[in-house]
């Protein structure tokens, strides 16, 4: 699972070859949610409401990037690290 980004203790990953929906994971202490890309919903899991307002704004700054990522994590090629949130 690489890691795509790490900001404020929070962790940002995506699997190779995963099932539609287009998602990412974020990890955060001993939280962990699957967020949409397209709409930015909680599919699996939650996050505290801070660290999900962190991740949020972070997907919505990087959408066009994230979405890169799932395309070439889904032909097995492995993604770029996108700039986290400061």
């Amino acid at each position: 699972m690489p890691e795509i980004s790490r900001f404020f203790g929070i962790v940002i990953y995506m699997h190779f070859n995963e099932h539609n929906p287009p998602h990412f994971h974020a990890k955060y202490a001993k939280h962990e949610a699957l967020i949409c890309i397209n709409d930015f919903k909680i599919l699996n899991g939650s996050l505290p409401p801070k660290a999900l307002s962190l991740v949020i704004e972070w997907a919505g700054a990087h959408k066009k990037e994230l979405l890169e990522n799932w395309n070439e994590l889904r032909q097995r090629h492995y993604p770029k690290k996108i700039k986290p949130l400061e």
